[in-house]
């Protein structure tokens, strides 16, 4: 991921040119060569973020040139102190928060000596290195050895993708998928490549499938929001505050609370949710009869979330207002257009899942991956902008 540089930190004329300089070669992926100028520019001005961000990026390319694994970790170490330090200054980089994300806090990267391992690492040296023919060979041994490797897949196409050979970058990309299906990353990289090329449409759906992917990884939903960002356009935030409170203390002893300043239309409709909820202490044992704990489920969610819209339907129909009618309140619009569409549940996985609820992801998304994409493309994310 390239930078999108803020507003330099006003310096001299020499500065400036040293720091531009900098931030371009580090987006053009030459971050060894990046690395002496980033530390000369932290020595001149240790509060400049972009410069910050850039000289941790630089670091943890060279950590995987270096062969003892204690030096490499110390230097992983030090490249997240300034990751944070950047972030501590108000950085709201994209590029710093996945860093963070994928850079252990020890340091740490363990390498097995197995011949996987061992060229996947020599991979990665290479590639850093920008010995891209070395990298691919590399990481194709890492596939021979293990050829499930969506990583190993991933990673031929990154280095041709960084060598500019774009076609072949897309041919294992898509090998990356299909040995991955369930991984984000190879999606997340083809849809930045395609961002790049401006086919955006496609784009969009490399990072909506991302998501789909793994939903409750956040580089994910960073990886959509880019896409939108570099089309102007805003993601929609979709999210039904749940007026009213359910406490169970027990197996029976249940409180339902109301929220008496809400609209008169959707009293009812809400209180039909929270009974809902409510009959779910016996449906769970039931319904899941293999887990002793209970526990916030799919189901149980789903359920009540029905439970609102039918009720809302049926005192539409009693008041004889015509069938396209929609509520004025916004949480009760958003349940009807969901319910209407049939996308209860992936609205819950998506965009109002706990904890408890993310057990139930992968089963539904093996049946349903489908229709996760589908909500995604008609609720969240708006359509590519016509060329």
């Amino acid at each position: 991921m390239a930078f999108a540089p803020s507003a330099p930190v006003p310096q001299d004329d020499a500065y400036r040119a040293e720091r531009s300089r900098a931030l371009e070669m580090f987006n053009k992926g030459q971050h060894l060569e990046a690395l002496p100028i980033f530390e000369n520019l932290a020595k001149k001005n240790p509060t400049d973020k972009e410069v910050l961000i850039g000289l941790a990026g630089c670091m943890i390319s060279h950590a995987v040139t270096v062969p003892d694994d204690k030096a490499a970790a110390a230097e992983r170490v030090q490249a997240r102190a300034y990751l944070l330090k950047a972030k501590e200054l108000g950085s709201t980089s994209v590029l710093m928060e996945n860093l963070l994300q994928k850079t252990p806090a020890d340091g740490v990267i363990a390498y097995d000596k197995t011949p996987y391992d061992q060229a996947m690492r020599a991979g990665e040296a290479a590639f850093a290195k920008r010995d891209f023919p070395e990298a691919v060979k590399q990481y194709s041994k890492a596939l021979e050895a293990d050829p499930k490797s969506h990583m190993a897949a991933l990673f031929v196409g990154d280095t041709y993708f960084t060598a500019k050979d774009l076609t072949q970058a897309a041919v294992w990309y898509e090998k990356a998928i299909a040995l991955g299906p369930n991984e984000e990353t190879a999606y997340r990289y083809y849809s930045d490549m395609l961002t790049k090329q401006g086919d955006m449409a496609k784009a969009r759906t490399m990072a909506i499938r991302a998501v789909v992917a793994q939903p409750y990884n956040p580089i994910t939903w960073r990886g959509l929001q880019a896409w939108a960002q570099a089309n102007q356009v805003q993601l929609v935030r979709m999210h039904m505050e749940i007026p009213g409170s359910l406490k169970q203390n027990g197996d029976k002893n249940l409180t339902i609370n109301v929220d008496p300043t809400q609209p008169e239309e959707a009293m009812g409709v809400w209180l039909s949710y929270s009974l809902a909820r409510a009959g779910w202490s016996d449906k769970f044992k039931k319904q899941f009869p293999n887990e002793k704990q209970y526990r916030h489920s799919l189901a149980e969610e789903s359920d009540a979330l029905t439970s609102a819209a039918t009720v809302w339907k049926e005192l539409n129909e009693a008041a004889k207002k015509p069938a396209a009618n929609l509520p004025t309140d916004p949480k009760l619009l958003t349940l009807v257009r969901l319910h209407r569409a049939g996308m209860i549940e992936p609205y819950v996985l998506l965009n109002a899942a706990d904890e408890g609820i993310a057990q139930d992801y992968d089963a539904y998304r093996e049946k349903h991956r489908a229709k996760l994409e589908e909500y995604l493309s008609t609720f969240v994310v708006p359509p590519a902008p016509a060329k």
